[in-house]
């Protein structure tokens, strides 16, 4: 019964619309009682013979009209439980959708996406579930198995009524028995779906990768061989879960067998008459469903007890990155300054920057190249704050970026990761998914700036193009210069491109560089790329390599110093230069 304790938040709140479910279901139990008394009563008329027609017809009026008060009544249960649970449902997906939206980067490197996906799907159904059926199998058990116990007492015979209900506390026995094994194998039980929920996932996002590399066969008996785990963890839930019902019939039968042979005995001694019996038997068919809703409430309970557990274990979770509820509100403007002495991500003891120091004045451009794994992303990545645990400080028009409002500061950023997300949508909404109000014409004008114009221009549906799930339908090139636009259109005041140049060729590069250097004469950028071309008419070039500043200055300093940049900057340059070789050949 913890579960019911759990959710006394929500119980509490919405006690007036329960306590109308629970008056119908009251008002439905005692309507319940009426019909078996009624037939009774026929059954010894006829017996005795003295069934008069006017006594039959109104008898029928009654039931006709219990009927339909019992009708009323179900509505008013259903329609207040029923729909208090769905709303239940509502508020837990919204908590937790929300929950997702503000955790940091360390969250999603925990928790997989299917395993997400799983607590906001099963996990908050079988919560749910306790709101609702919890809910009416626990009331409905006590009242409707409480109102027909005094109904067999009071208008049959209380002998028989003790004697009939002996079994019953075999059922509590088993049913906390079974619980306790239920709650564990459940448990396993979403854990596994789990599991199978981020393989079919993976499998899915990554289905070009494994088509492209002829992985099918293997990838299918991976999944199948997951699917067959969790069946058969499934099947231990079910072999349990299946026990409820057969050892509820059990208890019910040996309930009527004692009612047929004492029963029988009171009405050939002349103690009840064979219409109290039938009354009686119709009684005791009622407490079927109480006891069987006992048995599922156990189920019911432990269910939801073991998801809500896991809901409540991600909701627990906090982000490391923090909105400062004091923070500056306005946008920030001016130069960056980064002083960050050391950082480590979270959970891994190696420092990935040390000593990274530099200045980007407003307007200027810095570049960041050096080899994979460097660290050039991890340097945006914090002034993106999606990591706040270092030590030093990233000023940007003066404000350390941690005392900014996050609302504030994200909205003056635009950022375009090599890996571009695009949403299954259309192209126009796409462009415009930072700004949903934005213009058409502003729409075409950062699509120019992004040298996407002319080829949006020649698709058949033209902004009205999908581009399918994640961009599928587009050319690696077309995503960037797409995320490039969307970037363009909220004109920020921080423009990062982390290696967003990298799909697409030369001559496109050096047009989207020229455009941003005209139209972003008063604004800063910083281009992180493995192709130095991006980055050579930058202000000032950084070198990264191990996490520190190895190389700086101009494109003309670099290569006078004879570094890393000047052989990468040769090397590409020789590369090219075969490149168009083969190509005229």
């Amino acid at each position: 019964m913890s579960i019911f304790v759990k959710l006394s938040w929500y119980f509490k709140q919405e006690w007036k619309t329960y306590m109308v479910g629970v008056c119908g279901l009251i008002l439905t139990a005692l309507l319940a009682i009426i019909p078996p008394r009624i037939i009774g009563v026929l059954v010894d008329a006829i017996h005795s013979g003295k069934l008069a027609a006017n006594n039959l017809v109104i008898l029928l009026i009654v039931l006709a009209v219990v009927a339909i008060a019992q009708y009323g009544s179900r509505y008013m249960w259903r329609t207040a439980i029923w729909g208090e649970a769905a709303k239940l449902e509502k508020v837990l997906r919204n908590r937790l959708f929300w929950h997702y939206t503000q955790m940091d980067q360390a969250f999603f490197q925990k928790y997989r996406t299917g395993d997400l996906m799983a607590h906001a799907t099963n996990d908050l159904s079988a919560i749910q579930r306790v709101a609702g059926g919890g809910i009416l199998q626990f009331a409905d058990s006590m009242i409707t198995g409480g109102t027909t116990l005094i109904a067999m007492v009071s208008l049959i015979d209380w002998r028989l009524t003790i004697i009939a209900i002996v079994p019953f506390p075999l059922l509590a026995v088993m049913a906390r028995y079974m619980g306790s094994k239920i709650h564990i194998a459940f448990r396993d039980s979403q854990a596994a779906f789990s599991r199978l929920n981020n393989k079919a996932e993976e499998s899915i996002t990554g289905i070009k990768v494994i088509k492209g590399l002829g992985q099918q066969k293997e990838d299918m008996a991976d999944f199948d061989n997951q699917v067959a785990q969790t069946i058969n963890i499934n099947r231990r839930v079910n072999r349990l879960d299946s026990l409820f019902d057969p050892m509820t019939t059990m208890i019910i039968s040996l309930s009527y067998v004692i009612t047929i042979v004492y029963g029988g005995y009171l009405v050939t001694t002349g103690q009840i008459t064979i219409g109290s019996l039938v009354s009686f038997v119709s009684y005791l068919a009622m407490m079927i469903w109480p006891m069987f809703a006992v048995g599922m409430l156990f189920n019911t309970l432990e269910r939801g007890n073991a998801s809500y557990d896991r809901v409540m274990d991600l909701l627990k979770q906090q982000s490391k990155v923090i909105d400062d509820p004091d923070g500056a509100n306005q946008s920030p403007k001016g130069e960056i300054k980064y002083d960050v002495q050391q950082f480590a991500y979270p959970g891994d003891d190696r420092l990935a920057l040390q000593q990274i120091n530099f200045e980007v004045p407003a307007g200027k451009t810095v570049g960041l190249v050096g080899k994979v794994g460097s660290g050039k992303s991890t340097i945006l990545r914090l002034i993106l704050r999606q990591f706040d645990n270092y030590k030093g400080s990233i000023k940007f028009g003066g404000i350390d970026i941690r005392h900014y409002k996050m609302d504030a500061l994200i909205p003056a950023i635009g950022y375009v990761p090599q890996d571009t997300f695009l949403f299954s949508d259309s192209i126009r909404e796409n462009i415009r998914f930072a700004r949903p109000q934005a213009s058409q014409k502003q729409v075409e004008l950062a699509a120019q700036k992004s040298d996407l114009f002319d080829q949006i221009k020649g698709m058949p549906d033209g902004y009205d193009t999908a581009v399918g799930e994640e961009g599928i339908s587009l050319s690696g090139g077309q995503r960037q210069r797409l995320a490039i636009a969307r970037a363009l259109l909220i004109n920020p005041e921080l423009l990062i491109l982390d290696d967003a140049l990298s799909a697409v060729d030369a001559e496109t590069e050096t047009q989207i560089l020229d455009n941003l250097r005209s139209e972003r004469k008063e604004k800063t950028t910083i281009i992180s790329a493995h192709r130095l071309s991006s980055v050579m008419n930058a202000d000032e070039i950084l070198v990264i390599n191990d996490g520190r500043i190895a190389e700086r200055g101009t494109h003309d300093e670099l290569m006078t110093l004879g570094g890393w940049y000047h052989d990468m900057f040769e090397r590409q340059e020789l590369e090219t230069k075969v490149k168009g070789g083969q190509n005229n050949g």
